[in-house]
């Protein structure tokens, strides 16, 4: 069934700064999520008259228009299955040779947010081909839960800590620090060769664009450039690795990473821009050396991944103010790639 013109929907205040794909879901229940991408990657909707991405922030009285979209009955049809199988079964029940619930290690949680160690190769929601991300799949697996949104996100091949809100009010005050900056952010780095221990600081512009297949993609530009994101980065060296017989003897190094900017795949496109890729990155990486990496020889290990890991998040509670400090420890895929230091491992 088709809506027969466009629609005008006023943003309530309890969908205040949700992101727009995830409201449009909400909105036009039964329309598939590549469908709702691509009304948005075209044009059609709109916010306030104007243009806008899937990542545009909606706002309290923000009038959206919502372009004549065809429901999918079977679309419809699937989610009910799948309501009334975990309903049947539990959260732990596959539907169509799938889980589409899951629970996931939790560094932290109360009664208004909480924080998980999310693994590499999830995306954080559901779009652009994939059907269900971390937030789908919890919510799946927490029926009862009235509100859970995504705070920040993580890139798929990114493992680490990820905030998810548990009410409106922890959601905007969290978004909020982040914007502000008021966070403290450090991601783990492995990058090939050694990395200068006097560059500390990246502070060069970002722009994104698509690839002719319709991937997304990010390259470095003048900060002058008019469609430049200012996007800053610092870097901290952890850890020089010795040379490894995967790599043809090539030296690596751990890298403390701090980002004062959040932007899509800033710390890839920084770091390989620096001559310095990061191990296993598939994008923006040294695609012989990952090659190579991911072989197992002389009793090395493999690295099957990227080596990049939200390693620890600073941030003030929403409702007590007070700081709380989250670390995740580095999954054991990353940690055996390291060397060892004796009986203990380097982190």
């Amino acid at each position: 069934m088709a809506l027969p013109q466009a629609t005008l929907v006023t943003v309530e205040e309890d969908y205040a700064g949700q992101r727009l794909d995830n409201f449009l879901i909400r909105q036009l229940k039964g329309v598939p999520k590549t469908h709702v991408y691509r009304i948005i990657r075209s044009g059609e909707v709109r916010v306030n008259k104007g243009r806008a991405h899937a990542d545009t922030r909606v706002e309290a009285g923000d009038i959206v228009r919502l372009p004549p979209v065809r429901t999918s009955e079977r679309a419809e049809q699937k989610a009910q299955a799948m309501a009334e199988e975990v309903a049947r079964h539990g959260a732990s029940s596959t539907v169509g040779g799938y889980a589409p619930s899951r629970e996931f290690p939790i560094l932290f949680e109360d009664d208004f947010l909480l924080a998980i160690d999310k693994p590499a190769g999830v995306a954080v929601h559901g779009g652009s081909g994939v059907s269900f991300g971390v937030i789908e799949q919890l919510r799946m697996a927490r029926p009862d839960a009235d509100f859970l949104e995504l705070v920040h996100r993580l890139d798929r091949e990114t493992s680490g800590i990820l905030l998810i809100a548990k009410r409106r009010m922890a959601l905007k005050l969290l978004q909020e620090q982040f914007r502000e900056r008021e966070t403290d952010k450090v991601y783990l780095a492995l990058v090939g060769g050694n990395w200068p221990a006097s560059q500390r600081v990246i502070d060069k512009g970002l722009h994104k664009y698509l690839l002719p297949n319709g991937e997304r993609r990010v390259k470095i530009v003048p900060n002058d450039h008019p469609d430049a994101m200012r996007s800053v980065t610092l870097v901290k060296v952890k850890a020089q690795i010795a040379a490894n017989p995967l790599a043809s003897g090539m030296p690596f190094t751990l890298l403390e990473v701090t980002i004062k900017t959040g932007r899509t795949h800033q710390i890839r496109v920084h770091l390989a821009d620096a001559g310095h890729p990061i191990a296993g990155d598939d994008k923006y990486g040294d695609f012989e050396l990952n090659k190579a990496l991911q072989r197992s020889s002389d009793g090395a290990t493999s690295l099957k991944r990227m080596f990049l890991h939200a390693w620890s998040l600073k941030f003030n509670h929403p409702k007590t103010r007070k700081a709380i400090q989250l670390q995740a420890a580095l999954p054991q895929e990353l940690q055996q790639f390291l060397p060892s230091r004796g009986p203990e491992p380097l982190l």
